[in-house]
């Protein structure tokens, strides 16, 4: 959205409504563009895990998280499933869906935020407030660092 010349980004929590577009964009940046086995991509934490998303000006879906709370211990929510349209990169979208991702987590009494980071994308988690945790690994045929931010 434009106003007075500035562009305001802002992303909300998805509606069942919107899965389709959410499933979507997903298909399209981890299938079609990274080459993720399309078997891995969906999976059954997608139907009790909060999502985000961040849409453009036209109303297309392109940014989406999904958040997990407590699944990496108590206390510790895990978000993941992070994409963004490659037309939109850098553009802000991605850092929207995770700032309500991480309120989310917050308003759930999450004290802290772990994502699988890919390498590539390390610097966009750093930003963010992100810090890396252990050495590299392979997840999905993908270089990934595990990451964690304090919401305390």
């Amino acid at each position: 959205m434009t106003m007075g010349g500035v562009v305001v980004l802002s992303a909300r929590l998805a509606t069942p409504a919107d899965w389709p577009e959410v499933a979507a964009l997903r298909q399209r940046v981890f299938v079609a563009e990274q080459g993720v086995p399309a078997e891995l991509e969906l999976d059954e934490r997608d139907a009790t895990a909060v999502h985000a998303l961040s849409r453009d000006d036209a109303g297309r879906v392109v940014a989406t998280g999904r958040l997990l709370a407590d699944a990496a211990g108590p206390g510790t929510a895990i978000v993941g499933r992070m994409a963004a349209d490659a037309a939109v990169r850098g553009r802000g979208h991605g850092s929207a869906v995770l700032a309500v991702l991480e309120a989310e987590a917050a308003a759930r009494g999450q004290q802290a935020v772990e994502l699988h980071a890919q390498v590539s994308a390390r610097g966009f988690y750093d930003r963010a407030g992100y810090a890396a945790v252990g050495e590299e690994y392979e997840e999905a045929g993908i270089a990934h660092v595990t990451m964690l931010k304090d919401l305390r």
